[in-house]
Formats: C-alpha cells, structure tokens, sequence
C-alpha cells in the first residue's frame, strides 16, 4: 500500500508539468517533489556553489516544481525545516523526491529521469553515517590490519559500483562522484585513526604507522571546487588538516607531552596549512572558517580568542565569514566564565514567558536540542535522565533551538514521554543561537545557583564529563560534601 502511494503522488507529480516541448536550449533540469509533515511550506534550493537559487513554496498538498534555468551541472542541496541533502542536477534531468521529515535521510527516494544516480547518491551517504558511527570500533584495529580492512571495504564498494554501470551507462560526473564519495570516505577514515587509536596521551605514535598507510594522499585534489559540498570530501579534508598539524605538534612539542587539540599554535598551524595547499577560494574560506570556529567555540582567553581571529582575519577573502566569526568572539566574550547567562527570553510547556537567568535557583547545566536531529534529542534526553541520578542536586535545563509552532516542538516532547518541567524553547532562537554562539547541537552550559557560567562550552556526551562535573560542582563548594 505504501509504495503505491509513493507510486501515486509521483505520477501526480510529473501530470502536473504537462509535456515538456522541446527547446534548442537544453542547459536546465526540474526539480520537484513532495514533503510528508513539513516543518514550514518552502524549501531552499542552493546551487553549486552554495548559493541561494530560489526559496520554493509547497502547495496545498505539501509539493513542488521548480525549473532550475541555466544549469551548472553538478551537486545541488536543498534544505527544509534545518535538514539538508544534495541532489545531482544535469541537463534534462527531471528529478523528483519523496520524504518525510520524521525520518529525512532514510525516507528520502528519487523517481524521474535522474533519479538512478540520485537514489546511488543517497544510498552511499547513508552508508559513510553508518561506517563513520563504526569507526571507534575499528579504530581498535592494528595499523596494518586497520588498513587492510578500510581499503578492502574500498575496493568492494567500487566494484559494486562498477556492477551498478554495466546496466546503464552514466555521465562521466556522476561517475567521478560516487567514486570520490567511496575513496574520500575511506581515506578521511585512515586520517581519523591515528587520534582514535593512540589517544591524546600516546599520538606521538603517529609516527610510527607503516609507510604505505597514508599513500592515499599521493591521490588529493584540494581543489575539486565541484565536490566542495561532499560531506565525504570535506570530512577528509577537515580531518587530513588535523593529522598534518598533529605532525608539526611534535616538531615544537616535547614527544612525551600529552597532545592538546585546543593548544593555540596547533590551531594556527591549521590555518598555515589551508593557507599554503588550497588555492580554491570556495573551499580555502570554509575550511579557514570552520577551523576558526572550532577553536574560538572553546574555552580560551580572550587574548587567545583574539590572536586566533587575526589570524584568520589576515587569511580568508570571504567578508561574510568574516563578519560570522567577528560576531561569535564578541558573544564569546559575554560566556566567559564569571559573567551572568545573557538573559534571553524562554517560553516554557505551558506557554508561560521568562527570561533564562530566573530560572536558575540552583547550580544548572543548560542543554539543546533540535526537532531536526532525532537522534540528537533522543540522547541528549536519556543522558540527562542518567546524569540526575548522579547529580541530584544539579538542576537540567533542555532548550529547543528550532523556530518551529508549538505544535512541532511539543509533539516531540509528548512521543517520547519527556517530562515538561524544565522543557523550554526560544521566544527568538536566532538571536538566542548567536548570543549563546550554540554553534553545535551538544553544546552545553554550565552555571551556578547565582546564574553565572561555570563553563560556557561541555559536551555531555563525553566520556570524562561526569569526572569533569564532580570536580568543578566540588571545586566551587556548590554541592555540599555527602
């Protein structure tokens, strides 16, 4: 019953473009699909680029159209209710999807001309989640047997992929990003490894993996401008970064001093490096972006934070990002520790209005969720419900970040049974996102009965937090000795 109603409303679809007539210009494609529980009426198509093409509005029956003129043939994204997902555009193709946004990624199905390659597309990004949430695991791996079996999972998925050409012939763009998408992932895996499988306290050892291990770098292109928005390909990009600079660590490091990521010249070493091997303005300005924000997002000083961004300032030609990142040190500077929570405006389960500080009346660690990433709110959620019975006496403050009615956002809350006590959302969540610089969904906030911050960035999911909490609730005497 089910895949005849996809069956139907995709014909209704493609019924309601009539005919396409021919046209001596063939350089566009249509785009179009339905939307099962929509987060809002439109959905935001970016082109190659990452620019705005059209904000599009669903009908009455949550579907759209649209004619993409003048294509760029390439990685196209749109972006519906803060979810995200690409789609490969090229000259005549006629698109069409069908998804729905409780389960957007694994509900998401193309049908039309082009949607072949788009359904390959989407089948192999949901394979990298799924190998990339098993990394810890294989990380436990040898380097030699590590290695072995990241390439031998390559080699198998290419071949499956060759298989999947013998019944269609493909247009070489599509050819060079599926099989991108299978190398960068593996390749982005063995970058990851060394931080996973030797620890902070032994990557020193990074030195010691076998020689061919990184042979893959032999085969880098850092300036494939039309894969600039594979998550594959920025996935091993961000993290190559990383294992270059760990590299430089050492040469100015003792080699048996524990590894700091957060360490100011390991940081700025990263911005050296984008600097001198990527000349593609695109990616050169993200990845100098991001790199920043990580750093900046963290607990610094302030002549840290400030030293970070000129340094940034002096390298990316990008005035947008630069403004982005202008504006998150100068929130930044409002969270460090001792200073008040910002006191924005929150509206609680029964619609009743307070601003943040009146809430707090004992020590409290601020957390946030978004209707978009179920997995997220699920986790955050249950690990709250384990962290109150270790901290009875700490108070657990849950903030939606979304924009959405109160209907979305309590419908959520009402399924999983999540107690309402304690449950808020923003009256303004943009404003509130930037003021706070809530830049990752785990992103967390410590403060005292007083309402000032304890620590303005923890990641409650992270294996030495409880330790961390014990220490500092402790340390500040706010929770009387047992």
């Amino acid at each position: 019953m089910f895949s005849r109603y996809i069956s139907l409303s995709i014909l209704l679809l493609f019924l309601s473009f009539g005919c396409k007539t021919s046209t001596n210009n063939d350089n566009y494609a249509y785009v179009g699909g339905e939307i099962v529980n929509p987060k809002n009426n439109s959905i935001i198509l970016f082109n190659t680029k990452g620019k705005i093409v059209d904000s599009i509005t669903l009908d009455s029956n949550n579907r759209f159209i649209y004619k993409v003129k003048d294509l760029n043939p390439g990685l196209y994204s749109f972006t519906h209710g803060g979810e995200y997902q690409l789609v490969l555009l090229e000259p005549n193709d006629s698109v069409m999807f069908r998804l729905n946004t409780y389960d957007f990624d694994e509900s998401l199905v193309f049908t039309g001309e082009g949607a072949r390659k788009n359904n390959y597309l989407i089948e192999t990004y949901l394979a990298n989640e799924q190998q990339a949430k098993k990394l810890v695991h294989y990380a436990k791996m040898e380097p030699e047997e590590f290695n072995a079996f990241v390439e031998e999972r390559r080699n198998k998925e290419l071949t499956k992929f060759q298989n999947f050409l013998l019944n269609k012939e493909e247009s070489e763009l599509f050819k060079t990003i599926i099989e991108t998408n299978i190398n960068y992932n593996s390749y982005a895996d063995k970058e990851i490894y060394p931080f996973a499988y030797f620890g902070n306290n032994k990557l020193i050892h990074i030195k010691d993996l076998p020689e061919n291990f990184y042979a893959h770098r032999a085969l880098v292109d850092y300036n494939a401008t039309h894969l600039s928005h594979l998550y594959a390909y920025n996935r091993f990009l961000f993290t190559h970064i990383d294992n270059i600079a760990a590299h430089n660590y050492y040469k100015k490091h003792n080699f048996h001093s524990t590894f700091n990521r957060h360490a100011l010249d390991y940081n700025k070493s990263k911005l050296d490096l984008i600097d001198s091997i990527v000349s593609d303005e695109v990616i050169k300005n993200s990845l100098l972006k991001y790199k920043t924000r990580d750093f900046v997002s963290h607990n610094h000083t302030e002549v840290e934070a400030n030293e970070m961004l000129n340094y940034y300032l002096d390298k990316s030609t990008n005035a947008e990002d630069k403004a982005y990142i202008n504006e998150l040190v100068l929130s930044l500077k409002l969270l460090r520790q001792g200073n008040p929570i910002p006191n924005l405006e929150v509206i609680n389960y029964d619609n009743t209005e307070y601003n943040l500080g009146s809430i707090i009346e004992k020590p409290t660690i601020i957390y946030f969720w978004s209707s978009n990433s179920k997995m997220q709110y699920r986790n955050s959620h249950y690990r709250v419900r384990s962290l109150k019975n270790s901290f009875p006496q700490v108070e657990f403050v849950s903030i939606n970040l979304n924009s959405n009615d109160d209907r979305s956002w309590k419908s959520i809350i009402n399924n999983y049974d999540f107690p309402t006590e304690n449950e808020y959302k923003f009256k303004f969540p943009a404003k509130a996102r930037k003021v706070l610089a809530v830049n990752y969904l785990n992103k967390a906030i410590i403060v005292n009965e007083n309402g000032m911050i304890l620590h303005p960035n923890v990641n409650i999911f992270k294996s030495d937090f409880t330790e961390m909490l014990g220490d500092m609730l402790q340390k500040r005497h706010l929770i009387a000795k047992q």
